[in-house]
């Protein structure tokens, strides 16, 4: 039945490509550390998000109808752009429902976007698709905090100010007057450390400990003990000293206690304030589990979040978009770990619907709704699950793309593997997908690469050895049998003397010490290269390549290998000229590619395509060009190699699979070209390219690159694995995305 199963879907994608060429490094996101830009500090809006990096400058991402990202445009982004005017010199941001604001170095508040009531403080009700200033509030200003429709901002002499509506007395000024312009909240004009602002109403927490809180107190969210509306600060109940911080949601407020514990009150019906139901508070509760050991909170929407002193981040609360980041839906009345994120928290923002974070390396981490882009991964879908923000961002050594599955060698010399399980193909034991990185069974260790063929993966050992596990028809483990392993196998008579391995979609091979190649497995069109047609179990001698290869690199149906002397011989499956002999001729045993006798520095076949990068940089490939995966700028396929366009020099590795092909430039960078129906190619669009076109957010920093079926994965110079594309089964350790996607645990 699997067998059947097999052959049909081999029929149905027979454009595919043939899993990572021999583990060569592939799936690199960021090789070299990828001129990502870091983070300093994340503010979450409704359906926008914004940061500030180390350098002072603002970036923004997702929903700008009204300016709120301050490019100069209404034009939603999937990805941070640049603030105009705000490269530098900014010390904290702050994100309104629609608006954002920020903070100079020099003292001043900027804001930008819509201008309901006046909320922008410039005097007018104009929408502002670009920074102004906030009148009166050039310089003398230490923080802001903008809630839906009312900012407030403290001086360096601890009073404060607010603008923008005031309906429900939320400036605090005695009146329920709207103002477009600074004014001075009752009582607050000295004595004020920080601010918060929420749906309708600000807490500020005074420098002797306390909190005071004003405006709308609908459900309690003053903490005064009663549900009516403030237009002047009032005590919270039993704060009046001991806080550290105060953080204010839609309808609920937070602290965190200066013994680190944290109490809410206010709104609860999604269990926002985390004590273990969903019923109002008009005084502060505490938290469950959480009176101790936080550094940091942060209340959204409908939900609260909150850093750990060790690190982690922990949410609760709503949960309809996964804004808890649990990888479920469901809401939580008392804190959940977000799942990657154990030791990796810096700060925490929650929006209306969504979270970021900013992780201890500088990288911006978002999870939750996705409609406009505001988690910044190049994609509008939800994501369950934290991902990297494009641009914003260690562990592995190097990757391998499967059909539908990937696996990666990390640093220590482990094997994890994630996406489609059928055929056991990730070796854990069973036949469970994972949708996040998960270890093969007795390869925690002593792994030094790993190659992920169809339904099956290889790995070779640092002791020479080849394991392998997944399905075995045709006895594609070479263990002797044609019996499917969920964990690793030895190789038969293979335990030492491999430096690699490379899988197909039904075979696999070996370069050993002494330069000579073996290969084992199904052995229709000739691809072991033993002169014969007949399966094997076993590994057996490839005609001729006893000794003088320095590396192997296995197609769909076909291998092909580099020579000591840098010319490349290839054997099987020719039906497209992948075999670049200048005929369509399957061969039995290595043949000379066309013109690649000498001066090859490496190559890679794709499912029925192959590439080589000469030693002056070049690329050349030849093969099946039905989606433009040769990059000569055609989709007729060619007998013998041809130059892809562009790529005449500066280029250290290529990655050739399915239908698309991808290369790692000198400067770090990555181009793929080809079929880029799921995105495959990076580019954020699913346009094909018959040439090479640069993987957003991947131009620098990436150390290799591995092509899977319908999917990419590159691993950066600082060791984390970035994946794009088709994200059936899980294969890319996230939910999908056009541009590349940081995986979870790397």
């Amino acid at each position: 039945m699997r067998k059947a199963r097999y052959i049909f879907m081999a029929a149905m994608l027979c454009t595919l490509s043939l899993a990572g060429c021999g583990g060569k490094g592939l799936f690199a996101p960021l090789p070299a550390p990828i001129q990502e830009s870091r983070a300093a500090l994340v503010s979450v809006g409704d359906a926008h998000t914004c940061a500030v990096t180390p350098s002072g400058g603002v970036k923004c991402w997702g929903d700008n109808e009204y300016g709120q990202l301050g490019d100069g445009t209404n034009t939603d982004r999937h990805a941070p752009v640049d603030v105009v005017g705000l490269t530098s010199g900014v010390t904290s941001i702050s994100t309104g429902i629609d608006y954002t604001c920020a903070v100079t170095s020099s003292g001043g508040i900027k804001c930008w976007g819509r201008n309901r009531y006046g909320i922008l403080g410039d005097g007018t009700a104009i929408a502002r698709h670009t920074p102004v200033d906030v009148v009166g509030l050039t310089s003398g200003v230490v923080s802001i905090s903008s809630g839906r429709d009312h900012n407030c901002a403290v001086t360096s002499s601890g009073g404060v100010k607010c603008w923008g509506r005031n309906r429900y007395g939320q400036l605090g000024d005695g009146s329920t007057t709207d103002s477009n312009i600074p004014l001075d909240v009752i009582g607050l004009t000295i004595g004020v450390a920080s601010i918060s602002s929420g749906g309708g109403h600000t807490c500020a927490l005074t420098t002797s400990g306390g909190v005071k809180c004003w405006g709308w107190n609908i459900s309690a969210q003053l903490g005064d003990g009663t549900a009516t509306d403030r237009n002047a600060p009032v005590d919270v109940v039993g704060l009046a000293s001991g806080v550290a911080s105060v953080s204010s949601g839609f309808l609920h407020t937070c602290a965190v206690t200066s013994s680190s514990g944290v109490k809410c009150w206010g709104g609860n019906y999604s269990g926002q304030l985390g004590d273990e139901t969903n019923t109002d508070r008009l005084t502060p509760v505490d938290v469950f589990g959480l009176t101790s050991g936080v550094a940091s909170i942060s209340s959204g929407g409908s939900h609260t979040c909150a850093v750990i002193t060790s690190g982690g981040v922990k949410c609760w609360g709503r949960n309809y978009y996964s804004q808890l980041g649990d990888g479920t839906i469901n809401d939580r009345h008392t804190p959940v770990d977000v799942v990657g994120f154990i030791g990796g928290g810096a700060s925490v923002s929650s929006g209306s619907n969504h979270t970021c974070a900013v992780t201890n390396s500088g990288g911006v981490k978002c999870w939750g709704r996705n409609r406009d882009g505001q988690l910044g991964n190049g994609t509008a879908t939800e994501i369950y699950l934290p991902v990297d923000t494009t641009g914003l961002t260690s562990g592995v050594a190097s990757v391998s793309s499967g059909n539908l599955h990937t696996c990666a060698v990390t640093s220590s010399g482990g094997v994890k593997c994630w996406g489609s399980n059928y055929y056991s193909q990730l070796g854990d034991g069973s036949d469970i997908s994972r949708y996040m990185p998960d270890d093969v069974d007795g390869l925690i260790s002593g792994a030094a690469l790993v190659s992920s063929g169809y339904y099956h993966t290889c790995a070779l050992t640092t002791s020479g050895g080849v394991k392998c596990w997944g399905n075995n028809d045709y006895g594609i483990l070479g263990d002797g049998t044609t019996t499917d392993s969920n964990i690793p196998v030895d190789v038969v008579g293979l335990t030492n003397g491999v430096v690699s391995v490379s899988s197909g979609v039904m075979h696999a091979c070996a370069l050993t010490t002494s330069g000579g190649v073996k290969c084992w497995g199904d052995n229709a069109h000739g691809k072991l290269g033993d002169g014969m047609i007949t399966s094997s179990t076993i590994p057996v001698d490839v005609v001729g390549l006893t000794s003088g290869v320095a590396l192997i690199s296995s197609g769909a149906y076909h291998t092909c290998a580099l020579t000591t002397s840098g010319g490349v011989k290839c054997w099987g499956n020719n039906d497209y000229g992948q075999l670049g002999d200048g005929t369509n001729t399957d061969r039995h045993a290595p043949v000379d590619v066309v013109g690649l006798t000498s001066g090859v520095a490496s190559v890679s076949s794709g499912f029925d395509h192959t590439c080589a990068v000469t030693t002056s940089g070049g690329v050349k490939c030849w093969g099946t060009n039905y989606y433009g995966q040769i990059g000569d700028g055609t989709t007729t396929n060619s007998y013998m190699p041809v130059d892809v366009v562009g790529l005449a020099s500066g280029v250290i590795s290529v990655s050739s699979w399915s239908s698309h092909t991808c290369a790692v430039t000198t400067s770090g960078g990555v181009k793929c070209w080809g079929s880029n129906e799921n995105g495959q190619l990076g580019d954020g669009t699913t346009t094909y390219s018959y040439t090479p076109v640069d993987v957003v957010g991947l131009t620098s920093g990436i150390a290799s690159v591995s092509s899977g079926n319908l999917h990419t994965c590159a691993v950066t110079t600082s060791g984390c694995v970035k994946c794009w594309g088709s994200n059936v089964g899980g294969k890319l350790g996230i939910n999908p995305g056009w541009v590349p996607v940081n995986v979870i645990g790397f």
